[in-house]
């Protein structure tokens, strides 16, 4: 999967390939969640369907040669009416003494007619979700679907908890959806002429637009990377508090940027939160093996400490979240001083910006083949295969591990000396063959003339 590739039908990812950029290293197949990257003729190759647009890789490659694919500024020309939806996370970007007011200022400074803060559609959401709680007939425990790589891991990987996802849309679908409305209403406009954009800090976000779960089309126009515009942000802060407008999203709905900000607003006691993606996987496969049914609710997230530490952000998460926590300290104060609550109701928005979505299907990557006699013989080719293999998982033949490599060999894209023990004993045994043949000689080749007894004239 390259750059400008064409994809395979009915699939869109942010993430992609530039292949003269790889090295055939092997640190991103180690690190994929769903072994969706094996090694070949010494570059990367993506399985497409496996691919949940996580951004490990961009994150464990060390050549660049994984990027995100999102839209810029230039593209805001297409609309009368252009929105900016700011992440919370992109506050986590700033100094907290940079007011969340002066950073929706610059984005205006960008190009941008309005900013309406996606922390506003988590306050929406975070009373769906009390609500949602409260239902009788729902599967325990409640998985968050507000980390799209989260619901495209269960998707792909564990599509027996399909049932167990939230089935409220993202904070930010909600708010697009509400301002597309009402600014259409207000002024005049034809809703398709509002550009919707996302201020993103993961590639996941991108995808989702592009090709959202749940519905058929989603609210938001496109997705702009943090790291994209943040150096012209930062150009574009207004010089003093004076000059910016004021903010609309409480600390509570801005809260949903770190780990555990979701829980923390929904006011959810019996709840599990747990963040970057492979921990995710072993939390999901705990649910799937029918554990943790005393948890309510598990709050999940593909990015350690939440989405301030997506790949398409430019701090350090670690600085990012010691920022965060004194940003949300200060609103906290300045909203009790000031008398600001978070939203209690939704009544007046329920219509327009909370929907319940569609069941998602799940993703067949595992199918061998459509012939269910031909998959089985596939299946035990592979357990054959992976009793020869030494179950190092050193992923030095290309796969992420020995049993990936056996069902690659199954599916006949690679072979079994592709592993380089195997390799090293078809050598070792090959070379005794050749001294043992070397040993078995016919005598009319293996004769020395010396010992014959004769002579040659003198």
């Amino acid at each position: 999967m390259t750059g400008v590739s064409p994809y395979m039908p009915g699939y869109f990812h942010s993430v992609r390939l530039t292949a003269h950029h790889c090295k055939g290293c092997v640190n991103c197949i180690k690190r994929c969640p769903t072994e969706a990257i094996r090694i070949r003729g010494g570059k990367a190759q993506i399985t497409e369907a496996r691919c949940i647009d996580c951004g490990e890789c961009i994150r464990r490659c060390p050549n660049h040669a994984k990027t995100a694919y999102t839209d810029c500024l230039d593209d805001l020309a297409r609309y009368k009416y252009n929105v900016a939806l700011p992440a919370p996370s992109l506050y986590a970007q700033f100094p907290p003494h940079t007011p969340v007011n002066c950073i929706t200022s610059a984005l205006n400074k960008l190009g941008f007619d309005e900013v309406f803060e996606v922390a506003q559609g988590a306050e929406i959401v975070t009373l769906a979700i009390r609500d949602y709680l409260k239902r009788s007939d729902i599967k325990r425990p409640v998985i968050s679907s507000a980390c799209p790589a989260v619901v495209r891991l269960v998707q792909v990987k564990f599509p027996e908890l399909i049932e167990h996802l939230l089935p409220i849309d993202a904070p930010v679908e909600v708010a697009a959806r509400i301002v597309r409305t009402e600014r259409s209403r207000e002024l005049g406009i034809d809703p398709d002429e509002i550009g919707l954009w996302f201020i993103t800090p993961c590639p996941a976000k991108m995808t989702a637009v592009r090709q959202p779960l749940g519905s058929e089309k989603s609210n938001i126009t496109g997705a702009i990377a943090i790291s994209k515009i943040y150096g012209e942000l930062l150009k574009a802060l207004p010089s003093s508090a004076e000059q910016c407008s004021g903010r609309r999203a409480s600390w509570v709905g801005v809260g949903w940027a770190v780990a555990g900000g979701e829980t923390t607003a929904a006011q959810i006691d019996h709840s599990l939160i747990v963040h970057e993606i492979h921990s995710v996987a072993e939390v999901l496969e705990q649910v799937a093996l029918g554990k943790l049914k005393h948890i309510d609710y598990i709050e999940a997230l593909a990015c350690a400490s939440g989405c301030i530490g997506g790949p398409l952000t430019v701090e350090s998460r670690f600085v990012a979240e010691q920022w965060m926590k004194k940003r949300l300290k200060d609103m906290r104060s300045e909203d009790t001083a000031k008398g600001i609550v978070a939203r209690q109701g939704y009544d007046e928005v329920a219509e327009l910006g909370v929907n319940e979505r569609r069941a998602i299907e799940p993703r067949p990557i595992m199918r061998l083949d459509d012939d269910i006699f031909k998959a089985m013989y596939k299946v035990e080719v592979m357990d054959k295969t992976l009793g020869k293999l030494p179950g190092l998982d050193c992923g030095s033949c290309g796969s992420p591990s020995c049993k990936a490599l056996a069902e690659d060999i199954a599916q006949g894209t690679a072979s079994e000396t592709d592993c380089i023990f195997r390799l090293r004993e078809k050598v070792r045994d090959l070379a005794q063959e050749m001294v043992d043949i070397a040993q078995k000689l016919p005598p009319s080749l293996g004769k020395d003339n010396s010992k014959t007894g004769r002579e040659d004239d003198k």
